[in-house]
């Protein structure tokens, strides 16, 4: 497939690379036709879409206003990539040494990373709108929290709930 540009119509029929997720949603970053129907903004539940699932790779649209948090997870088995479209997300990543680390990311930017990949998203501009392509599709996510012992703890969850700090 090289660097050619890889769309719903053009799918492989088998899992996707991290690589090929981020040419996937690059591209239906810029099918404003294919999602725009479905933006909305809600401060309490974060707006998410299913654009796509089938038996190798699933994309969601996801809209999100500054109060709208996933807190910490991974993704199981499943690689992922992001397309932010409009506005701003923070990523933090969790480091033994310095607690979280912080990375604004941009319209415009696409990033992808593997199911062992523990993250936490939010929004950052007042409205903004990314898609994410995972593959294989999402079945289950781990979400962490730390219990009142001090230790961090992952929690199975399947990928039709809703992400939200654990105790929100």
């Amino acid at each position: 497939m090289g660097d050619r540009e890889l769309t719903l119509t053009s799918l492989p029929g088998r899992d996707l690379s991290p690589e090929e997720l981020e040419r996937l949603v690059a591209h239906l970053a810029a099918d404003r036709d294919r999602w725009a129907e479905h933006v909305a903004y809600d401060d309490d539940e974060r707006v998410y879409v299913s654009l796509h699932r089938d038996e190798h790779v699933d994309v969601w649209l996801l809209c999100w206003t500054p109060e709208n948090d996933t807190g910490w997870h991974d993704h199981d088995v499943s690689s992922g990539a992001v397309a932010v479209v409009e506005g701003e997300l923070v990523e933090n990543n969790l480091t033994l040494s310095d607690g979280a680390r912080e990375t604004r990311v941009k319209a415009g930017t696409v990033f992808s990373f593997g199911g062992d990949h523990i993250h936490r998203l939010t929004g950052l501009a007042d409205r903004s709108v990314s898609v994410h392509a995972y593959s294989p599709p999402l079945w289950r996510m781990g979400q962490y929290a730390v219990d009142e012992s001090g230790v961090l703890r992952r929690r199975s969850l399947s990928y039709a709930d809703e992400l939200r700090p654990v105790g929100a």
